[in-house]
């Protein structure tokens, strides 16, 4: 995607259109940027799922999102401008910066953003339950 144009790109707004993301906002990860810094970076890193999709569009800077795989091993993806990833509900992950220390991202939902991270052990909600049926699913 051409982060440096996001306001105006057509396969961001098309991507926009297509999933229903109808809610944004923009937010800076950096000492200088964002309130309560330390306590929100400590947030990011504990291990979590969301009853939501995750989405995540990266404007500028870099970090790294690691998930689990079947095998609840992770896996580190590294993240840097142009990138979009989209965490399914129910995932356990983490989000870390790199050793830039910053990263500009869009945030999308559907709807209302909802922001609620629930650490592991979550695995009694539905999200959960349905995100390892489609693990499931896919291996056979």
């Amino acid at each position: 995607l051409d982060a440096d144009n996001y306001e105006t790109d057509p396969c961001l707004k098309e991507i926009r259109r297509a999933e229903n993301y109808s809610w944004m906002d923009i937010v800076t990860i950096h000492k200088d940027k964002l309130p309560n810094y330390e306590e929100k970076i400590k947030t990011f890193y504990e291990e979590h799922l969301h009853l939501d999709d995750e989405i995540r569009y990266i404007l500028e800077g870099s970090g790294y999102f690691d998930v689990r795989d079947k095998d609840d091993k992770w896996i580190r993806i590294f993240m840097e401008k142009g990138d979009m990833i989209t965490l399914p509900a129910g995932i356990y992950h983490r989000f870390t910066l790199d050793e830039n220390n910053y990263v500009k991202a869009m945030r999308l939902f559907v709807g209302e953003p909802v922001w609620t991270p629930y650490n592991r052990p979550a695995d009694n909600f539905p999200a959960r339950k349905q995100y390892m049926k489609f693990l499931a699913d896919e291996a056979h």
